[in-house]
């Protein structure tokens, strides 16, 4: 699995961004897919993450209410909406898959995840 993040960029603070993350191959509808960030002298850390039916989602508590992951199977995309960003959330986001199959049981480890997209930078100014 190839995975391609996209969409980041200088943003307001207060302001929006959608990330976009597009997946190669004819697995992608049934793996857990996962965002997640590293900020500049930081550990990589958890942003959000969704099961393969989009039933389940679950997201870091500083994220939550404000950032939004989806999926559209049937493009292989998994998207994150970003709302009521503040400098704090400037980092590079990274988008990752969970290669276990068709599970609801959602991880925020990065250990758990196989396969990386390269990263958009996204950076919020105040």
């Amino acid at each position: 699995v190839q995975l391609q993040a996209s969409g980041g960029g200088l943003v307001q603070a207060g302001g929006s961004l959608r990330l976009s993350c597009v997946a190669s191959g004819r697995t992608f509808s049934t793996y857990v897919m996962g965002w997640f960030r590293q900020a500049p002298g930081k550990e990589r850390e958890f942003v959000a993450a969704i099961s393969w039916s989009a039933s389940n989602t679950n997201y870091a508590d500083s994220m939550k209410g404000r950032f939004t992951i989806f999926r559209d199977n049937a493009g292989n995309t998994v998207y994150l909406q970003m709302n009521s960003l503040t400098p704090e959330d400037t980092a590079v986001y990274y988008c990752a898959a969970d290669p276990r199959r068709y599970t609801e049981l959602l991880f925020s480890s990065t250990s758990k995840y196989a396969y990386w997209g390269q990263g958009t930078l996204v950076t919020v100014s105040s």
